[in-house]
């Protein structure tokens, strides 16, 4: 089994940018993403003092890396860079080892372990 591909990205937007607009492109991103082989989910954050953190799962590093040469997405990541972010982190991550509980496992019986 393959092991899902994991993409820490934290950024915070340049001052005065407008929000509105940052998060229409990021939709139209995160839209074509979800079309994407592979992908499994897309969850975003907003800390108190403006860091951004997002976690995009996809099913393998071949998925992702698909995702990562994605055209749209390259376009998208330099109109990051010229106008939406004053920095960025990207950490891509491979899972070594997941844990699943649920309080329905509790009643199913049920235990996952990946």
């Amino acid at each position: 089994m393959e092991r899902q591909s994991i993409t820490v990205f934290r950024s915070r937007l340049r001052d005065g940018y407008p929000v509105d607009a940052y998060a229409t492109r990021a939709a139209e991103l995160e839209a074509r993403a979800a079309a994407a082989p592979g992908y499994v989910e897309f969850k975003e954050f907003v800390a108190a003092d403006g860091e951004r953190l997002a976690l995009v799962t996809f099913a393998s590093a071949a998925a992702e890396a698909a995702w990562r040469d994605d055209h749209a997405h390259r376009t998208g990541q330099q109109e990051g860079r010229d106008d939406y972010y004053s920095e960025y982190d990207v950490a891509v991550c491979e899972v070594q080892r997941r844990y699943v509980w649920s309080r329905r496992s509790l009643r199913s019986g049920v235990s996952r372990a990946e």
